[in-house]
């Protein structure tokens, strides 16, 4: 599948993306958001694909939207704007394979609302997280204002959004904005070896359990235990568990199959 905006690699099970737009600082226009939807959609139907990474070409993660795209747009054109972008970093939230972001350098804007609907995030020490969208007069539109509160708390969230200041990685690993930090040459191994630890897990336990707390989200506590109650019992009946708990009585490395 040929892009011109992303480069793919798959490796191990492990499907790299790469936001490839260096001269733009990756910055996200409807080309780059239709690619990655359709990229997305590959992955999910691909039974090759366990995990995924998504990183930026160059210097940048994604420093945010294209701007150009939408200086001059009515109210509606920009609601449909945001929305479009909505949806996808959705898609990203929801995935059923673990989403890691490896954030190499500038994630502003469009680009640190694309790490928050990763699964995870790894950052490099010279990353730089914001939400500078205040200083052109507009706020997050693709769900920095709803992820990075419910991530970080509301303090640290509108001490973020309202300043529109970039943080360094360190700092954002320190407020957990960034789950893990490493220097530049070891980001994307890091990253990997992250992917590969839980791809040596049971698939359906995995993609029940990004489910339970996808859910519980928008669940209350009583609620969110009872759907996680129900995903536990599901997974009586899948072979993987019955393989990982034998493996785990007879003392040896478990052969899941996914199923």
């Amino acid at each position: 599948m040929a892009f011109e905006h992303l480069l793919l690699e798959s490796s191990d099970r492990i499907v790299t993306v790469t936001i490839n737009r260096p001269d733009k600082l990756n910055a996200l226009n409807a080309d780059v958001l239709g690619e990655l939807d359709t990229a997305f959609d590959a992955i999910a139907g691909d039974s090759g694909a366990g995990g995924v990474i998504v990183t930026g070409a160059g210097r940048s993660f994604v420093a945010g939207a294209d701007i150009a795209e939408i200086a001059s747009e009515p109210p509606a054109s920009l609601e449909a704007f945001a929305k479009r972008g909505q949806a996808l970093f959705r898609r990203i939230e929801q995935s059923r394979k673990p989403v890691v972001a490896a954030v190499n350098g500038f994630a502003l804007g469009g680009g640190c609302e694309l790490a928050l609907a990763c699964h995870v995030r790894f950052a490099s020490t010279k990353a730089k997280f914001g939400l500078p969208e205040v200083k052109l007069g507009l706020i997050p539109g693709y769900g920095g204002t709803q992820r990075l509160p419910r991530l970080v708390g509301r303090g640290a969230a509108l001490r973020l959004i309202l300043s529109g200041e970039p943080i360094d990685g360190p700092e954002a690993y320190r407020i957990g904005l960034a789950d893990a930090v490493a220097e530049p040459e070891a980001l994307l191994p890091a990253a990997r070896s992250f992917v590969a630890s839980v791809l040596a897990n049971g698939p359906v336990a995995v993609a029940r359990a990004l489910d339970a707390v996808d859910l519980a989200l928008d669940l209350t506590l009583d609620e969110g235990l009872t759907a996680e109650a129900r995903l536990f019992s599901s997974l009586g009946d899948t072979a993987d568990m019955r393989e990982g708990t034998r493996a785990f009585l007879e003392k040896r490395a478990a052969a899941f199959r996914g199923a």
